[in-house]
């Protein structure tokens, strides 16, 4: 009860479809994949994932094997790939996250690119905060953005850095 798929929806097995939750036309949805209380958007993909409480748009990718909590809002054409985890984060138009990563508490601007490893360390123990990518961002691999902070437009960060301070449009932060 409440779940609603389109026709020319694709589901396939090992799917579970559960609460509120919606999948549009031409979306593909596993095998193995789990949904509850979450939109699909059209010709959007996911296969061997989690997905709770999060609005994936169309034409986007999700997994294998990613995780979307609560709160995770994905952009047409965006891309969470294998083994990353998003929660009360937005990945804009275009941008991908395509592998090993953790997103908390971020806005990802349209076309970034999320490196493999980073992290956006929201917590310090007692409160979450907030990280801001700008668009066309290059985060480089292996990443610690330590919240709060906010990179720039066009901004690149060096692979291994953890990034504390703010970074201006078209910087390079190697930290």
């Amino acid at each position: 009860e409440g779940v609603e798929v389109a026709p020319g929806a694709h589901i396939y097995p090992g799917v579970h479809l559960e609460g509120s939750t919606a999948v549009s036309a031409g979306a593909r949805i596993g095998p193995d994949v789990f949904v509850v209380d979450s939109t699909i958007g059209e010709k959007a993909t996911v296969m061997y994932s989690v997905i709770r409480g999060s609005e994936i748009g169309d034409e986007c990718e999700v997994g294998p094997y990613a995780s979307l909590r609560p709160g995770t809002i994905l952009e047409r054409g965006s891309k969470v790939g294998t083994f990353v985890e998003t929660k009360n984060t937005t990945i804009s138009e275009g941008a991908k996250a395509p592998h090993l990563s953790y997103l908390g508490d971020a806005i990802i601007g349209a076309r970034s690119n999320i490196g493999a490893g980073t992290i956006t360390c929201n917590y310090d123990g007692y409160g979450k905060y907030p990280t801001e990518i700008g668009e066309e961002a290059f985060i480089g691999s292996a990443t610690m953005l330590v919240a709060p902070v906010s990179i720039g437009d066009r901004a690149v960060t060096g692979a291994g850095s953890v990034i504390t301070k703010d970074v201006e449009d078209g910087a390079l932060a190697v930290e």
